[in-house]
């Protein structure tokens, strides 16, 4: 079999699967895009990837072409041996069954070889360094991100293609922040790249998509708070986003308003300001100052 990646349609007329709407499968089938999703991963020989949701293979065939390694985990049971028969002769591509929300990224790269049964070995080797790649179901987004991210150790990449919408939120800046935002921003440095438009899918969904790349810090953004209360501190600043931050925190940590004023005033935030408003390094002295630790 040609190395040559093939036409995504061609995958799709060949395999006559019917897609299935509830597991988000929305396949991207112009292959300059594809190619470009792969080129934004920096790819180098000796690269691993994780790649989440394979589909019918049409991005796979470009990562292989780049990296020394793919594991892709896709989760349709139909898919297994049409993505297993179309790498045969690719000894560097290995295919996984499972839900990713549900697997430990780095004990899924430790896969090796497409004749792996698709389960992960009881003794696992050291975790190796690896990127991620994937066409994400819309309704996972966020759980997949928070997932990847939180991961130990997490890739030193992520290329994701997501909701346009859902892109522009993850690389807002003060005045515009999100809960995503800051989960995102907290672990990484999102760039958001080209944009798709609706029409190179299949099915054709309802809004355009967007590229974007998640380089990982080597430290979390705030590396002096603890993640868990970090969070639990901006879940409860963005619990109520519309109301000024002394009735959300009041609200989201159970305590008065006073104290909520009292805390944010020692950490030089004025209490009528938005959850919108506050900065990564702002929540962090919030969060100190909540937990004594300031």
């Amino acid at each position: 079999m040609s190395n040559r990646a093939p036409s995504p349609l061609d995958l799709v007329r060949r395999h006559d699967l019917s897609l299935k709407r509830s597991l988000g499968q929305n396949l991207l089938i112009d292959s300059t895009h594809l190619a470009r999703i792969a080129g934004a991963a920096d790819l180098e020989t000796t690269d691993t990837v994780l790649e989440i949701g394979p589909g019918l293979g049409a991005l796979t065939h470009h990562l292989a072409e780049r990296a020394g390694r793919v594991v892709a985990v896709e989760l349709d049971q139909r898919l297994m041996p049409i993505l297993r028969a179309e790498f045969a002769d690719r000894p560097h591509v290995s295919f996984v069954h499972g839900d990713i929300l549900e697997l430990s990224p780095p004990e899924v790269i430790q896969m090796v070889g497409p004749d792996q049964p698709g389960t992960i070995p009881a003794a696992a080797p050291a975790a190796e360094a690896y990127k991620v790649v994937g066409n994400l179901p819309y309704y996972i987004t966020s759980a997949v991100l928070r997932h990847v991210l939180e991961s130990l150790p997490p890739p030193t990449l992520a290329v994701l293609l997501v909701q346009h919408e859902v892109a522009q939120r993850m690389v807002a800046q003060c005045g515009a922040m999100s809960l995503l935002a800051v989960s995102v921003q907290f672990y990484a440095r999102p760039r958001a790249l080209h944009k798709i438009p609706a029409g190179a899918f299949l099915p054709r969904p309802k809004v355009d998509s967007r590229v974007v790349r998640l380089d990982v810090r080597a430290q979390p953004a705030v590396p002096d708070v603890e993640p868990a209360r970090f969070f639990q501190v901006v879940r409860a600043g963005f619990s109520q986003r519309r109301k000024q931050l002394r009735n959300s925190l009041s609200a989201g940590l159970s305590c008065t308003k006073e104290q909520a004023d009292r805390w944010l005033t020692s950490s030089g935030i004025e209490p009528r300001r938005r959850a919108e408003t506050v900065s990564l390094q702002e929540w962090g002295m919030l969060t100190r100052t909540v937990y004594g630790t300031e």
